[in-house]
């Protein structure tokens, strides 16, 4: 229990916060810190070994299986686990941002975020517990605990897995098409180490010029892995949101994104995590896609039975990271610490390793990354990939993460939705739908 000031002081400071949340539409009524600093907590960050369950609100699949959880509760005996699981990042951010505005009512005692809404929640450091712990310091790539530090210092997350990019391919439709199957000859196809844009695309032109399916998946998820290239893509590196009508970087990849995938016809038009897409992995709908090593474990849930999928240890224009996740703790929950505690150890090298392993979760943790675990392990299902060791290649090319303010997802969401009625929905030109896009950033009122 907390005392009555300390619970009037957090709820002051969270009331004070309000009147700035608009912009992830949130209003609070209260941010409660329920550890009280007079109990003798153990090491699973519970009072006196009190029996409590612990929830963790994930999305997509993070790896973290029955067993995984059961091997947490079989060293902390009064701790149990259990996983929410949301099945599209959408859902997960959506219900987090309405419980939030209900005051925290209803979050898990971990609540999984993805790195494009940190900025936003960043803003609102109330809401999430400190998790700063000396004891933690250098088990994560510098880069990304960067991006879950505020400007006063507290990390409000733990960093769970990295989004390194290879191209995952179907080695069948390749050669159908007379393209090489080797993944090493592939890489060296869409470009090899000197990879570009231009070469990507040029492959993708002769191969749908003797293939019925797409070359890529989506135009939408290859401008995300362009986008994910530029240093400061829709702010500022103080924050101040660049005039969308006026950003050419912006403009210049619509307009190549649109035009080899409409107009050169190698996009199969999907929107990922849609039914339309999970059946035409099934249905030899397309032949690459972007890849970034936690993909790995979707393509596999959805193309089962289907041989001849594989990965190349190429990325166009240098390195890419595409996602990358952590682990949050509501300051509102009733088991902060114990919850820290658990998120703790789902982000050691230890069990992060595991999860690589479950579901392709590339670590974070550098100690994990260089574990003769991850460098050893292939997967069976892309015809044995050296993943471990592609996906270390991958992790390092990339040279750092791109600024991404507190209006970047906002931002970015009106040019996904331009290149989406485009693409997917084909109920505009590119002209149009980007006229609609300036007008839905006019629309936010940030300029």
């Amino acid at each position: 229990m907390l005392s009555s000031t300390r619970t009037s002081r957090r709820s002051r400071k969270a009331l004070a916060a309000t009147a700035g949340l608009a912009a992830i539409t949130l209003t609070l009524a209260a941010c409660g810190d329920s550890s009280d600093p007079s109990d003798e907590g153990t090491t699973d960050g519970t009072a006196g070994g009190e029996q409590i369950t612990l929830t963790v609100a994930t999305f997509n699949d993070f790896g973290y299986s029955d067993e995984l959880l059961a091997a947490y509760t079989e060293a902390n005996p009064n701790v149990t686990v259990e996983q929410v699981k949301a099945a599209r990042s959408e859902d997960a951010r959506t219900n987090l941002t309405t419980k939030l505005a209900a005051g925290g009512d209803g979050l898990a005692d971990i609540e999984a975020i993805e790195v494009d809404w940190l900025p936003e929640l960043m803003q609102y450091p109330g809401l999430f517990t400190d998790l700063s712990d000396p004891a933690l310091e250098g088990r994560w790539v510098d880069w990304k605990v960067q991006q879950a530090t505020t400007v006063d210092g507290a990390l409000i997350g733990y960093g769970t897995d990295i989004g390194p990019e290879a191209i995952c391919y179907r080695a069948d439709l390749f050669e159908e098409a007379g393209l090489p199957t080797d993944r090493e000859e592939v890489a060296e196809l869409l470009g090899g180490a000197d990879a570009t844009w231009d070469d990507y695309f040029a492959a993708g032109q002769e191969f749908v010029a003797a293939s019925d399916a797409g070359w890529y998946d989506s135009a939408m998820a290859t401008y995300q892995g362009m986008v994910n290239q530029l240093e400061a893509a829709y702010e500022e590196t103080d924050g101040t949101p660049k005039d969308l009508a006026t950003n050419e970087d912006i403009s210049a990849l619509y307009d190549t994104v649109l035009t080899e995938s409409v107009d050169n016809g190698l996009s199969a038009g999907l929107e990922q995590w849609s039914g339309d897409w999970d059946a035409a992995f099934q249905n030899d709908g397309f032949a690459t896609m972007l890849c970034p090593a936690w993909m790995t474990g979707p393509i596999e849930e959805r193309a089962g039975g289907v041989e001849g999928w594989d990965v190349a240890d190429v990325f166009p224009g240098g390195g890419g990271n595409w996602g990358g996740s952590f682990l949050t703790v509501p300051s509102s929950g009733p088991n902060a610490e114990a919850a820290q505690a658990l998120a703790a150890w789902l982000t050691d090298p230890a069990q992060q390793t595991t999860a690589f392993e479950n579901a392709g979760t590339f670590p974070s943790q550098i100690e994990a990354q260089g574990s003769d675990a991850v460098q050893a392990f292939t997967n069976g299902f892309f015809n044995e990939a050296p993943v471990g060791q592609i996906f270390s290649a991958r992790a390092q090319a990339i040279e750092g993460a791109p600024f991404k303010g507190a209006n970047y997802f906002s931002i970015h969401q009106q040019v996904q939705d331009a290149i989406k009625r485009v693409d997917v929905e084909k109920t505009d030109d590119a002209t149009t739908s980007w006229d609609k896009a300036v007008q839905g950033f006019k629309d936010l009122g940030l300029s």
